[in-house]
């Protein structure tokens, strides 16, 4: 987000709620959101122990590695527990003190009963025989605004062209995704995951495959943007809403669709 507000960068790939942040901070040339590419959080429930039948209730009483305050895996975590009838704060221990890239060590360390992890992560937990997805966030939390690109309102309106082709050749890559299995798009994705075997990118890809968690197409819908603003108003983190058609531009994701 810095990097777009400064201009060092035309467009941005971040989560949303960054440039609803940046909106109600008074930034006159806000962010704007213009191509949506994942439509669910990309995190995984890791347990120390194999649970065939999870359900939510069985994280009461327990302790957690989670996420930042105030950052979006967090946030979609206790919308899941509240949306479930749990309170996060009486209900558990999360500890969120541990650093974002270090939680998987630590859980392997010994710490905790459950962690909270995105892919390479959780495979990797599961292949050293140190954990066990038990539940998907992005299944549990539903049609969330992910991660989307977006760019400052004035390039949108000063370089149309731009925008427009950037999102076809994005568009080309949803298409590419829902026509080819996980095995052809891990054999293309390889070379820039070198240190990870095409058996593990395959089970990874699989995974948020099967979870539909890319878009068919890149329209960032008003449904959407209204459950992100639930889950950051649960959170505590949103001051006032904000109006869709302000923070999103529909028209260069439904013209290349």
């Amino acid at each position: 987000m810095t990097a777009v507000l400064t201009g060092e960068a035309d467009i941005g790939f971040m989560g949303s709620e960054a440039s609803i942040y940046t909106y109600l901070g008074g930034t006159e040339d806000y962010v704007v959101n213009f191509a949506q590419l994942t439509q669910r959080a990309g995190n995984f429930l890791v347990s120390r122990q194999p649970i065939d039948d999870f359900s939510w209730e069985m994280v009461k009483g327990t302790s957690i590695l989670g996420g930042r305050a105030g950052g979006m895996p967090q946030m979609v975590f206790e919308y899941i527990l509240k949306k479930n009838g749990i309170d996060p704060s009486a209900d558990l221990s999360i500890d969120q003190s541990i650093d974002f890239g270090s939680t998987a060590a630590a859980f392997s360390g010994g710490n905790a009963d459950f962690t909270v992890e995105f892919e390479p992560h959780a495979t990797l937990l599961e292949q050293k025989g140190d954990g066990y997805v038990v539940a998907s966030l992005g299944e549990d939390s539903g049609y969330v605004p992910y991660t989307a690109f977006s760019a400052k309102k004035s390039y949108l309106e000063a370089h149309p062209d731009v925008i427009e082709s950037f999102t076809r050749a994005l568009q080309k890559g949803m298409d590419y995704v829902r026509s080819h299995s996980p095995e052809e798009i891990a054999a293309i994705i390889q070379p820039q995951f070198e240190e990870t075997d095409a058996d593990t990118l395959t089970t990874i890809i699989t995974r948020y495959y099967d979870q539909d968690t890319w878009k068919e197409n890149l329209v960032f819908e008003e449904d959407a943007f209204t459950l992100l603003q639930n889950i950051l108003e649960e959170a505590g983190e949103l001051s006032e809403r904000v109006p869709y058609s302000d923070l999103v531009n529909t028209t260069f994701a439904e013209k290349v669709k």
